[in-house]
């Protein structure tokens, strides 16, 4: 009977810098206490829905999971959810 030897394969793979991964997903739990709201000042859930469902806040289904990405919900509050000032 012959004996197998498993040689692990060598790959040689030059890298620059470490990957970080900037495309973060969450779902409505995480969005709410990411850091991204002020402390203390954070949406309800409630309203984090009503604002998906009004379609205020960009967000991505799968399936009937709706998942949220930090990044462009960041940027879409700093862009356009801006209160104007009263007169």
């Amino acid at each position: 009977m012959e004996t197998l030897t498993h040689t692990p394969m060598q790959t040689t793979t030059t890298h620059t810098a470490p990957c970080a991964i900037t495309n973060t997903m969450t779902d409505i739990t995480g969005l709410r206490l990411s850091g991204i709201f002020p402390a203390g000042r954070e949406p309800s859930i409630r309203t984090l829905r009503e604002w998906t469902k009004l379609r205020r806040i960009p967000y991505h289904k799968v399936g009937h999971f709706v998942y949220y990405d930090l990044a462009e919900i960041a940027a879409h509050i700093r862009t356009k959810l801006k209160v104007p000032a009263r007169a």
